[in-house]
């Protein structure tokens, strides 16, 4: 039995997810002066800072302002949590397929530790972070298959080593004793990660939630689901970015705006000007899909999987010895990189795909076939099911924030100090969620950043950007 799922419930205890496909609407956000009749009428609150997006780095921003200050916090989002790439994430708590001295590794070293963290928090507060994160410990295998890609994990493993996490080259024959059913061939290798972590997202942002809405009576959070942000209210008298309007309210920010939306962030902003100044942030939506087999006992996996050619984003895979091609004056060429893990709950997840193709949410069951059969090249016992028959399954479909220099924007925008950028995130936002939470939080707060921000600033990284 199928299933497709883009959207969730904030009523059920794990996000479970309803399963339909919906049209994402354009947005923009331009600014408006505060006077109109339109904002008149709205509903108007008033906060300390309003954060636009509830996917995880929206949510983790709001936690951790209301954990660590004494700011009251509103999200808003044109959806609902886990509606976007939060939802369609593998979970990845990873350093394997990071680089020691890019401008993201000190970000997504800071962000694993605190993730660690957090599971010994939940489990001192006396709760099973198994339980609450979908939180397992098991390591990471990164796997090629040919004397070429032996080299590259040979490298990696020296790299990571040297920066101090504890990484091992593996063999074949070792390696089929980590993963007995995992075929390499005789040439196949692996970079063994054995602190890299792995989190469900429905499970993790469900628990964020819980502690976000323990601030709702203490009259500090207030989340606005369902309500997309329409415009930027200015003030009168000082010009300065002062309110979120949405659908419905106009939401006033006595401190900060964050814009933290993601894919959507493209087209929330090409109107946020002031004169002679253009603001351009180059985030793409690059869509991928995730195959979720339920309660499945066919594959017995010891660690999470990734094909070493993922590492690089850019990547693209051939199968059946033809490129995936996609249509439409938008698209371009689809890659497919294996990925395989099995979570808490004993669902076995593959994936994955990156695909330019705009919002669109039409499932391609050619992607589909192409991740199993991609999957089965790795695990043989795959070729012995159809991917047509009475599988229990799940379709997960998400929009990466894709930047072309492959690191996110974090930080305010020019001339406009109030206002922040979180985005661009594309497939680690689950990963770097909690230092990117901390690194804007503490911006806002006027405190030093643990992490130097400079080389994911939104200064002098595009162009009309000062």
């Amino acid at each position: 039995m199928e299933s497709i799922s883009t959207h969730s419930s904030l009523q059920s205890r794990l996000f479970l997810t309803r399963r339909f496909i919906s049209t994402v609407p354009s947005l923009s956000l331009p600014i408006r002066r505060r006077r109109s009749f339109s904002t008149l009428a709205l509903q108007r609150s008033d906060h300390d800072v309003v954060v636009v997006g509830a996917g995880i780095i929206g949510l983790t921003i709001a936690r951790h302002l209301l954990l660590n200050s004494d700011l009251s916090v509103a999200v808003t989002d044109a959806k609902v949590p886990c509606s976007g790439a939060t939802g369609a994430g593998q979970g990845y708590i990873w350093l394997a397929h990071k680089t020691p001295g890019t401008d993201t590794w000190d970000l997504a070293v800071r962000s694993k530790r605190m993730w660690e963290e957090l599971a010994a928090d939940v489990e001192r507060q006396g709760s099973d972070p198994v339980e609450v994160l979908g939180w397992k410990k098991t390591g990471s295998l990164l796997v090629g298959r040919s004397i070429e890609e032996q080299a590259v994990l040979q490298e990696r493993v020296k790299v990571l080593s040297e920066a101090g996490l504890r990484a091992q080259y593996l063999p074949s024959d070792l390696l089929q004793l980590e993963e007995p059913e995992l075929d390499v061939g005789s040439e196949g290798a692996a970079a063994f990660i054995l602190d890299d972590c792995q989190i469900d997202a429905y499970q993790t942002v469900s628990y964020i939630e819980k502690v976000n809405n323990t601030f709702c009576l203490k009259g500090r959070y207030a989340e606005f689901f369902n309500d997309p942000a329409v415009f930027l209210l200015r003030s009168e008298k000082t010009g300065a970015v002062e309110a979120v309007q949405t659908s419905n309210r106009a939401l006033y920010a006595r401190k900060a705006v964050v814009v933290a939306s993601g894919a959507w962030t493209g087209t929330l902003l090409p109107n946020l000007v002031k004169p002679n100044c253009v603001v351009e942030i180059p985030v793409r939506p690059r869509k991928g899909y995730l195959l979720v087999l339920e309660n499945f006992r066919n594959i017995r996996l010891n660690h999470s999987l990734m094909e070493v050619g993922y590492v690089d984003h850019q990547n693209t895979t051939t199968l059946g010895g033809a490129d995936l091609e996609a249509t439409g004056h938008d698209q371009e060429l689809t890659s497919i990189s294996m990925t395989a893990a099995l979570d808490v709950r004993g669902n076995l997840v593959l994936g994955s795909s990156r695909q330019f193709c705009g919002f669109s949410r039409e499932v391609d069951q050619s992607i589909i076939e192409c991740i199993w059969n991609r999957a089965a090249e790795f695990f043989p016992v795959l070729n012995l099911m159809s991917l047509d028959s009475s599988l229990d399954k799940q379709i997960r479909i998400g929009h990466r924030p894709y930047m072309p220099d492959g690191k996110p924007v974090i930080g305010p925008i020019p001339d406009m100090p109030n206002v922040f950028l979180a985005t661009g995130h594309e497939g680690s936002g689950l990963s770097l969620a909690l230092a990117t939470a901390e690194m804007v939080s503490d911006m806002i707060l006027g405190n030093p950043t643990k992490v130097d921000p400079m080389p994911l600033s939104i200064h002098g990284r595009f162009s009309g950007n000062l």
